[in-house]
């Protein structure tokens, strides 16, 4: 999970350059992009302890798999790039590692 953590978490940050480059030319992206970003420095900064932020790793995962199969949906009716598609498959499997790898909680704990 750390490593699946650090790994995502660095991609996310990494959208901070085209973020900063679409900035003038497609506001609304660059915007979105910035929420990536700052989920991003979180993720890594659950590195720590993962089992303590379960809540902000099961909003990764399930945001990703959402934007994912909406950005899907927008490429198969024509409305984005078919490219897109790449991305599409990039969220879905964030959400599959994070699922997969997600910690679970104490048994008995609120």
């Amino acid at each position: 999970m750390k490593i699946a953590l650090g790994v995502i978490g660095v991609l996310f940050v990494l959208v901070a350059y085209p973020m900063v480059l679409f900035m003038r030319a497609d506001p609304a992206l660059s915007m979105m992009l910035c929420v990536y970003v700052t989920l991003g420095v979180f993720l890594l900064l659950a590195i720590r302890e993962p089992e303590e932020h379960r809540s902000l790793i099961a909003f990764a995962a399930w945001s990703s798999l959402v934007h994912g199969l909406w950005m899907g949906l927008q490429c198969m009716r024509g409305m984005v790039r078919r490219g897109e598609l790449i991305g599409c498959g990039v969220f879905v499997l964030i959400w599959v590692v994070l699922v997969a790898l997600r910690p679970r909680g104490q048994r008995g704990v609120r």
